[in-house]
């Protein structure tokens, strides 16, 4: 397959409501929030994961013509996110490179304002309790903390879309489809209780110049 055209997506995933993508519990300090977040390693600043963005849109395009496992969601949708090769499908090239979303300068000055009263760096710990449906009341030992970027604050995107020899403009318009139903969806956990509403805006795309 012959690569004929790179395109770079950029633009700004704000957060409406409180965002969960959780991590590991290895390192968490006893005593600490019994759900963490994922967040980089260099600076301690909570970022989305470019894995976590690719297998929602994928998801969400896949729901979208009621595909009901990968690779059964049809030739576009194989054609934008790839497929690996098994024992009935061959492997297909993904034209999507998502890059991990960082949290924007001026979203990182603002959750670190030492005026701003934030449970940990950049987040914020909300507490939630498991009821017991037959009595209607919270379970014992059901009280846990789940930590979150809260709403307002604002990631980077950028998102690198590759044409091969054949490939047409419903590549783009499947990758903004999925967009646009990721904007009446969630992200990340616990979206059905409020969590992960987010909202796309700046976005731009720009060709790349290879040859």
């Amino acid at each position: 397959m012959k690569l004929v055209k790179k395109e770079k997506l950029t633009g700004i995933i704000e957060l409406i409501s409180g965002l969960h993508i959780g991590d590991s519990k290895e390192s968490v300090e006893i005593g600490g929030v019994d759900s963490p977040i994922v967040r980089r390693k260099d600076n301690k600043r909570p970022y989305i994961p470019g894995s976590s963005l690719k297998g929602k849109l994928r998801c969400l395009l896949e729901q979208s013509v009621g595909a009901s496992d990968v690779g059964e969601g049809g030739e576009m949708i194989n054609k934008l996110f790839g497929i690996t090769e098994n024992k009935i499908r061959n492997a297909q090239l993904s034209r999507l490179i998502i890059r991990d979303s960082d949290l924007t300068q001026e979203s990182a000055d603002i959750l670190n304002d030492s005026n701003l009263e934030t449970d940990m760096p950049f987040t914020e710990i909300k507490w939630e309790n498991t009821i017991d449906r037959v009595i209607g009341a919270a379970k014992k030992g059901g009280l846990r903390n789940i930590e979150r970027v809260p709403a307002g604050a604002k990631f980077s995107l950028e998102i690198i879309l590759n044409y091969y020899e054949g490939d047409g403009q419903e590549i783009r318009q499947l990758l903004d489809k999925a967009i646009y139903i990721l904007e009446n969806d969630y992200l990340g956990g616990s979206g059905t209780r409020g969590y992960g509403h987010i909202k796309f805006s700046n976005i731009k795309m720009e060709p790349i110049q290879f040859k």
